[in-house]
């Protein structure tokens, strides 16, 4: 008994060495065959398949900075609450003080009547009219920002609520622009999954014909093999890491176009930023979702590699 234990105990070690060491093989020789015998054809390859990859990466930056923009211009924008003429200092800050008891609510900031003539008055045009005015017609305004995260269906019921108060008069929103903005932005991300899963298709369908064309060139090679007593799996194996090293490469790609596109995209975003006089500068791709793009893009070589290696290397290579 104790010397069968220390017969199978080696073979279960040397059987685990042999498929580590092939694996290691495979490893290798899927590098030369890539990188020493056609390096020019396999970089083009993978620069095609890193531009695809980089396109939707592009819409979704495109896609989170116009969400952001929209934050700021619109779901950020505070929602004006003009009072009556005759709305007192007193009734305004009682109200501000009720308003921001909401839970709906996060901040309410007034305004007064002089404030709203000295902003008026910088307008070009309007100073010299103002001036000849005898006395401030302007009303107190509250400016109720609504918290964050609420959509544009709560802060257009948040609205109307505030038009049915006795002392306002006036209730100003953008829901019409939230809405627009919104739809907009749900069309636009919709279509940035339809293109990610087209073009993960064509990665798994470029990918396999490469692998295929391959398998094909090498056609006597593995038919020795075969003969030889290799299994599917042995003769397969190189071409599986060939899939992911393509994928593998697109992504680095990929991931390098969008570092070089943010780069671009930064100086004109600050002027577009300082143009609505705010600093909001450009937000770039998250990192955990840079390094998955090269993970998820060798899973997908490596899927569109056997996808073809099963069913050309199953029985014998045709010739």
């Amino acid at each position: 008994m104790s010397g069968s234990r220390r017969h199978t105990a080696p073979n279960r070690r040397s059987r685990f060495a042999v498929w580590l060491e092939h694996h290691g093989w495979s490893l290798k020789a899927s590098v030369l065959r890539l990188f020493g015998q056609r390096p020019l054809g396999t970089i083009m390859t993978m620069a095609v398949l890193g531009f695809a990859l980089a396109l939707p990466l592009s819409l979704w930056l495109l896609l989170g900075n116009a969400r952001m923009l929209s934050q700021a211009l619109g779901e950020g924008q505070s929602v004006g609450v003009f009072l009556h003429p005759q709305a007192t200092q007193s009734a305004a800050e009682t109200l501000a003080a009720e308003l921001r008891q909401r839970p709906e609510i996060a901040a309410v900031n007034l305004k007064s009547p002089a404030q709203g003539l000295t902003e008026l008055s910088a307008v070009q045009g309007f100073g010299d009219a103002l001036a000849a005015l005898d006395q401030n017609p302007l009303p107190w305004v509250l400016l109720v920002e609504p918290r964050s995260g609420l959509d544009a269906a709560r802060i257009a019921a948040l609205a109307t609520s505030l038009r049915v108060l006795p002392a306002v008069d006036l209730v100003q929103d953008d829901g019409a622009f939230r809405q627009r903005m919104h739809a907009l932005l749900a069309l636009g991300t919709r279509a940035l999954l339809l293109l990610a899963g087209l073009l993960g298709l064509a990665m798994l369908l470029v990918v396999g014909n490469t692998v295929r064309m391959d398998i094909r060139g090498r056609a006597d090679e593995i038919a020795v093999l075969q003969l030889a007593g290799a299994s599917p799996r042995f003769v397969r194996r190189p071409y599986l890491y060939a899939g992911a090293w393509y994928g593998l490469g697109a992504g680095l790609i990929a991931v390098a176009l969008m570092a070089v596109l943010e780069w671009l995209l930064a100086a004109p975003a600050a002027q577009l930023a300082a143009s609505y006089g705010g600093d909001m500068a450009l937000r770039g791709l998250a990192t955990g979702l840079l390094l998955t793009v090269p993970v998820a893009a060798a899973v997908l070589g490596w899927i569109g590699a056997r996808l073809v290696g099963t069913r050309r290397l199953g029985g014998a290579v045709p010739r």
